[in-house]
């Protein structure tokens, strides 16, 4: 009895061992220089997510602005490229009169000087604003970036035109308009599109990957699977068919259950056409690493992306 339960103690030991090996990031990930940087919305405002929730007007609790632009706007985004973004992300509705215009909030009343929300309004309306017209970093007593040459709201079709050899990522901000924003996409040749992803609702994403087979898409229920299935067979090397063609959007909090973790799981991932970006912060919210003391919490030799809201800052940190 004591042999057999010293051959099996051995076994484990083996095993073990073989996993941990199999899965060491250390011995088999990669790493291809600094990390690549998306940035959110461009070049944007900041401020702090302590108590936002869904209806929160996040524009009159703006840090005091060290810069005058504004986010999904195109000088925003072309500052954004210029500081060193590899990849840009802006929001995506569907105007009235079925136009994809760029903009985030699901009312207009926030930041601008419209009412109502984009569906509301045709394109023209919606041109005609004034995108900085509500931003306030003292509750209202001025508002310094009303009239700042933002340029009008962007259409989709603009920003594609505008950045044609950069990656893009697509947030479908609504349901609805993962059929509009599909029947785009379908325009474009494959290179483009393989240049792009998009994220949003389930219902919306799951109708861009029936409607364009292959594009790279994410939502709560895309990672989710991914994620539980990675959790199953990771362990063997295996990345399931759930993790092909996605983005996986990851807090860092998340990366100590997962094989391979960090940079064999990116290695993983990116073998099936798979990006992992990097967020900040543990509520409810995905946070940009906007700081450079933020970087701190970057994983050692990070080789996934990471997310921030302030490229400007991050690019020349790393």
């Amino acid at each position: 009895m004591r042999r057999k339960l010293l051959i099996a103690a051995a076994v484990v030991v083996v095993l073990a061992g073989t996993v941990a090996v199999v899965n060491s990031s250390r011995l088999w990930g990669g790493r291809a220089g600094d990390p690549p940087l998306l940035a959110h919305r461009g070049i944007a405002q900041t401020f702090s997510l302590d108590g936002v929730r869904n209806d929160t007007c996040t524009a009159t609790r703006i840090h005091p602005p060290d810069h005058t632009y504004l986010e999904n706007t195109l000088p925003s985004m072309r500052a954004a490229f210029a500081a060193g973004a590899d990849m840009l992300e802006f929001d995506v509705q569907v105007s009235a009169d079925g136009r994809l215009m760029v903009f985030h909030d699901s009312t207009l009343e926030c930041r601008t000087d419209g009412s109502g929300a984009v569906r509301d309004h045709p394109y023209e309306y919606l041109r005609g604003l004034d995108l900085g017209f509500g931003y306030t970093a003292d509750g209202g007593a001025t508002h310094p970036l009303r009239g700042t040459g933002a340029g009008p709201m962007p259409t989709v079709e603009e920003v594609v035109a505008a950045f044609p050899d950069r990656e893009l990522l697509l947030d479908v901000k609504n349901d609805a308009e993962g059929g509009p924003v599909a029947d785009y996409l379908n325009t474009l040749s494959p290179q483009r599109r393989a240049t792009m992803a998009a994220y949003g609702g389930d219902t919306a994403m799951d109708v861009i990957r029936q409607r364009v087979p292959g594009f790279r898409v994410a939502s709560k229920k895309i990672m989710t699977d991914c994620l539980v299935a990675y959790l199953a067979v990771g362990v063997t090397g295996i990345v399931p068919g759930a993790c092909a063609h996605i983005e996986l959007h990851l807090p860092a909090r998340y990366g100590r259950w997962l094989w391979g973790w960090p940079n064999l799981f990116v290695d993983r991932m990116r073998s099936v056409d798979t990006r992992v970006v990097l967020v900040d912060g543990d509520g409810p919210w995905s946070a940009g690493f906007d700081t450079t003391a933020s970087l701190d919490r970057v994983p050692d030799g990070w080789s996934g992306w990471l997310w921030t809201n302030r490229v400007d800052r991050i690019a020349p940190s790393l």
